[in-house]
This record gives structure tokens, sequence and C-alpha cells, in this order.
């Protein structure tokens, strides 16, 4: 909260004025209006810079404008004056936090901890600081040292709910932020963070009461607008989350998020026209946006564009994309209007993924066989067998490899592992009759080579 200054003062002298620009820069940011107090706090701070207080407060008129790196450079200089003011030290190392200078931010905290044990918000507001650095075991030794100061404090249940969330432990994370709403019902995003871990906890219809409750509190809010209507959308409520995302536009007309879920709603719907239209939109609002460009090449693909297909897939493959089956996709499409290096980029890219699957070596397996290197398809397709064993079509594809490379032992095998049953008996027969005929004629062949230094010799005999 920003300091206040006394309200009675003389402007007979500079010291009076700056005071007055102090109270009045407290009174507009108390009615919110940010950017009228930080100009009577500059005007505060010309006239007597030689106060802490209008330092800080300025700080906090900048974090009320997340200008977070500029208020850093207030805190530091009221801490110029004031040097052991945890206060001023907790706030300029959640800014530290912030911007993501964490060793400065843990040494600031760290600080403050060496001054005063008992300042509680120097543990909570560590949790954060290792959150971030992935290390969630100080994060917890955090909470637990905060929890000896007071055990009450619902930001400690907050932060700590925060890091297990990050660790997919969504149960205790739930657990915790129920007990932060306990604790402080009116929490900032607590309902929406609940609405979370309901979500992926498959708490349905726990997690659309907090979504709704969240929204009561923060109608305008459009990070929780799309994430309740995503999470309507993979629900299967098509009108109620094209309701959400519409609603969003209405506040934000160029949100390009919205303007795709419409699109994946219509798209659903098979109402095709639309749905280009609200990803060309996408696309037009945020350049940088995934998404848009793979669906306008799937709907190019089924239309037998491939020039269209091509442009857009080229286009999407540009971006960050980190969905290793959106990848996946990309490379078999490439695969089929044969871009060869196109598509092996996409399937290399996709294993290079957490979330890889055996479809991501069998798509690569395949484009590295139409490019004639069967070794290297056959390593992928066994690759692709370990993680999807129940696959049929994986082993008579790795029957056709060893084909090619004339392993007529792993053919066999191959062939004993692959069901006969439709729709993969045509194929099994057709494998099979190819294999032993290959085999058939390879050991003609070989028959042949041994006889032929035979007859050579009875020739040379009948000669001598």
């Amino acid at each position: 909260m920003m300091l206040d200054s006394d309200s009675d003062f003389d402007y007979g002298n500079e010291w009076d004025q700056a005071e007055q620009m102090a109270t009045e820069a407290f009174e507009l940011y108390e009615d919110g209006q940010m950017a009228e107090a930080m100009e009577k706090l500059n005007e505060a701070i010309e006239l007597g810079p030689e106060h802490a207080e209008w330092y800080f407060n300025m700080a906090l008129t900048l974090d009320g404008l997340e200008q977070y790196e500029k208020a850093v450079e207030y805190y530091q200089q009221a801490l110029d004056y004031t040097p052991d003011d945890v206060e001023i030290m907790n706030c300029l190392g959640v800014n530290y936090t912030r911007t993501a200078q964490y060793d400065l931010a843990l040494s600031i905290f760290e600080q403050i901890e060496r001054i005063d044990p008992l300042f509680e918000p120097a543990y909570c507001n560590r949790i954060i600081a290792y959150t971030e650095m992935e290390q969630y075991n100080r994060a917890e030794q955090m909470f637990y040292m905060a929890q000896q100061i007071n055990p009450d404090c619902p930001l400690c249940y907050y932060n700590i709910g925060n890091s297990l969330f990050t660790q997919a432990e969504y149960e205790r994370a739930l657990w915790c932020w129920d007990k932060c709403a306990e604790l402080n019902p009116d929490h900032p995003q607590i309902h929406y963070r609940l609405a979370q871990a309901c979500w992926v906890s498959g708490k349905g219809d726990r997690g659309r009461e907090e979504f709704l409750n969240e929204l009561r509190s923060n109608p305008l809010e459009m990070d929780v607008l799309l994430d309740f209507g995503l999470f309507l959308l993979e629900s299967g409520d098509l009108d109620s989350a094209s309701e959400k995302f519409s609603r969003a536009l209405e506040y934000d007309p160029h949100c390009a998020q919205a303007h795709f879920y419409l699109g994946e709603i219509y798209r659903t719907r098979q109402i095709v026209t639309k749905a280009v239209r609200c990803y060309l939109s996408a696309m037009k609002f945020d350049e940088t946006l995934i998404g848009p460009r793979f669906r306008l090449a799937e709907i190019a693909f089924a239309d037998g564009n491939e020039r269209e297909t091509r442009q857009m897939l080229r286009a999407e493959f540009q971006l960050d994309i980190e969905d290793a089956d959106v990848l996946t996709a990309m490379g078999w499409m490439f695969l089929k209007i044969g871009d060869l290096t196109d598509a092996s980029n996409c399937f290399m890219q996709a294993l290079n993924e957490t979330d890889a699957s055996g479809e991501s070596f069998f798509g690569l397996g395949m484009s590295l066989a139409i490019h004639g290197d069967y070794e290297g398809a056959a390593e992928c397709i066994e690759q692709a067998i370990i993680l999807e064993p129940s696959r049929p079509e994986l082993r008579l594809c790795a029957g056709w490899i060893y084909y090619k490379l004339e392993k007529w032992e792993q053919v066999a095998k191959c062939l004993a592992q692959c069901p006969q049953r439709q729709p993969y008996c045509g194929r099994y027969r057709q494998l099979q009759r190819a294999a032993c005929y290959k085999r058939y004629l390879h050991r003609c062949q070989k028959w042949i080579s041994r006889l032929l230094p035979r007859i050579q010799f009875s020739k040379d005999s009948r000669n001598f």
C-alpha cells in the first residue's frame, strides 16, 4: 500500500508544495488513476528528492501500471535513503522475480532474513522464485519455514499451490488453493486457480462453477474468459463456448485467440467458410499465433490444394511448435504431397518433444524408406513398435522394409507377429507371396553361383 503524507500544508515554500503533490498523488493512486499519480509524484520528487517514501510510492504506482523494470529503479533509490527497510526490500525482491532476475530476488530475500528472521513474506515470496527456477524442494522448504511464522497465510498456500500445479501434483495443488480460499475468499484469482485444478483433475462440474465464480469477480478478465471457453469447448458444450469467445471479442475485437477458438467451433460444426474466416482473422491480429495456419493447411489438403497446403505448413513450421501430435500431422501431410525433406523435419522435431509417440517414429520411418534409407527406416519402425506394440500396420510396414533389405528372417518374424485379419489380410498375403517369390529367386541365384565354377571347370577340362 502507498505511504500517505499529512494533508494540511502551506504553499509558502517548495517543501510544502512537494508534500502537497505527494498527498494528491496518494489520493489519485487510491482512485486507480495511476498515470496521474505518477505525474504528481514526479513533481514531488523534483522538489524534494530526499524522501524515500516518495520513491517507494512511485515504484508502487509503476507496479500498478505493470512497469516492473522501471519500478525496480525507484525501489533501489528508496533503499539508498533507508537501506534496511524490509518492506521496500521485499517489494524489490518481488519485482526481481517478476522480471526473471531470480538470483537477485533470492539475494534480497536472504538479506531480509538476516535483518528480520521473523519477516514472513521473505519466505513466502521465495516460494515463487524457487518454483520459477524449478527448484521445487526448496520452494516447499520455504513454505514450511513461512508456516512456522504464520500458519494462516493465504498467499503461502496460493504460492505453494502454484508450485505443485507446475509439477502436475493437481490434487495437492487443489487442496492448497482450497485452503487459500478458506483463509481469504477474495484472494486474487483463487477461483481461477481452483477452476484450472478441477479442469485437469477431471472435476468438470466444480471446474465450471469455479470459472463462473471468478468471472463474477472479474468479468473482464480475458485469460479467464478464454480458458473457460476452451474448457467448455473440450467439454463439448459448443454453444456456451461460443458465447464466451464472442464475449471476449466484444471486449477486445482484436483478440486473436478468441477468433481462433471460434474457428475451432465452426470447424467442429463443419461450417468451413466461417472457420476459414476466423482463422484468417486470428492470423491478422497475431502473426505469431500457433494453430491457424495448421488448420488452414488441413482444409486446403482436404480440398486437394497442394500449393496452399505446402505454403501454410511451411509458415506454421517456422513458429515455435511444441505439440508432437501437431508436428506429426504436419509431417504426414508433407509426406502425402511429396515434400519428403519437410516431412522428415517435422517428424524429427516431433521426436524432440517430450510427448512424442510411436506415430512420429512411424512417419519418420516412412519418409526415410521413400528416400531409400531402409536401414534408418527399419530402426524407426522398430522403435514405433516398441512404443505402440498393438498396431499391426507397424509390423506390416517393418516387413516390407526388411523385404527391401532382403532380411528374410526378419520378414518371417514380422509376418508371424502380424494378424491375418481385415483390413490387413490382403497386404499380409501380398507380402507373404512377394517374400516367398523373392526368397525362391535368391536361392536360385545362390545355386547358380555355386554351379557356374563347376561348369567352367568342365569346359576347361575338355579343352585340355
